[in-house]
């Protein structure tokens, strides 16, 4: 069965007919396709195209993602190799981008920390993502004390500033990447469970759902075959406008030393190292900020690209 994302079918034929019949019917009544998903891909792809703003964003996020695969194609230098004849040299045909203060290339960490920061900002929503997303699919469908219990102890994580909790989650567990990784995702995923429970609460009372029920599906396929999969635009759509957030997120835990420690080529950790030569060596800070700057603005032009797509008053 194909299930619509919020389409309604036409009225079930008579209750009493044969298992044959009843199947057939359902399978019509639950024909019509989602609204957020009349384009297509293709028609998606379209809208991006056709707005500036989110067609530079998309061609943004592309070339980092191809930076970030192919960073030792790109990068000169070892990235954490240190020259120290070459210290604190200003940018040139040898060192696009200058040196640091122990003499090692800062195109090529600011090469390598584009991996670093997209496989952190991976990480992050993966996390977010499926406690989010599991946490509020129960708490939707199942109701009662069940929603009641899940969504109180949401509201508990939501009561304080997610940067704020992040780091307290951080210094808890050490300053480290991987340890900054997990204290950001453990800090997100209540957004995710709040956009999927009232995904669940609106399309669990859809006829489409109502019509499986009837055709004897079980929760599980209901949750999993119908609900999960039109409640993914949403979800696709926060995830894109977070990735430039948690890169955000993440410089900042590096940036205070609860993050990536030096020597990692990471973005945030190069500022914070960066930030005692800025007076002389200006060019330490300036190429990490603006690989910041240009990963988040891009994936938030493509979020609200997508988002507007996505959408059913825009796909209708």
């Amino acid at each position: 069965m194909t299930a619509p994302g919020g389409g309604r079918g036409g009225p079930l034929d008579d209750p009493q007919a044969s298992g044959g019949a009843a199947t057939a019917t359902l399978e019509s009544a639950l024909a019509p396709t989602a609204p957020a998903r009349r384009w297509g891909a293709a028609g998606v792809l379209r809208h991006l195209a056709s707005n500036p703003l989110t067609a530079a964003g998309a061609v943004v996020a592309i070339v980092l993602v191809l930076v970030a695969l192919a960073a030792p194609l790109i990068a000169p230098h070892d990235p954490i190799a240190v020259d120290l004849p070459h210290r604190l040299r200003a940018p040139s045909s040898r060192f696009w981008f200058g040196t640091d203060e122990e003499g090692r290339d800062i195109f090529s960490r600011v090469v390598y920390g584009t991996r670093i920061s997209l496989s952190a900002a991976a990480g992050i929503l993966l996390i977010a993502v499926v406690v989010g997303v599991a946490v509020g699919l129960v708490a939707g469908y199942a109701g009662g004390w069940v929603d009641e219990v899940l969504m109180r102890v949401t509201d508990m994580f939501l009561a304080f500033p997610s940067l704020v909790l992040a780091m307290g989650v951080a210094a808890t567990l050490g300053a480290s990447l991987i340890n900054s990784i997990v204290a950001i995702g453990v800090v997100w995923w209540p957004w995710y469970a709040r956009l999927v429970r009232g995904q669940v609460l609106r399309l669990k009372q859809e006829a489409f759902v109502e019509a499986a029920r009837v055709a004897g599906a079980t929760d599980r396929q209901i949750v999993l075959t119908h609900i999960v999969r039109n409640a993914m635009s949403p979800i696709v759509v926060q995830m894109s406008l977070d990735v430039g957030y948690a890169i955000l997120t993440m410089a900042s835990l590096s940036f205070i030393g609860l993050g990536a420690q030096p020597p990692t080529p990471e973005w945030g950790a190069m500022i914070s190292v960066g930030r005692d030569y800025y007076l002389n060596q200006w060019w330490y800070v300036t190429f990490p900020g603006l690989a910041i700057f240009l990963a988040v603005m891009a994936f938030n032009f493509l979020g609200d690209g997508l988002q507007e797509a996505l959408s059913p008053e825009t796909t209708r």
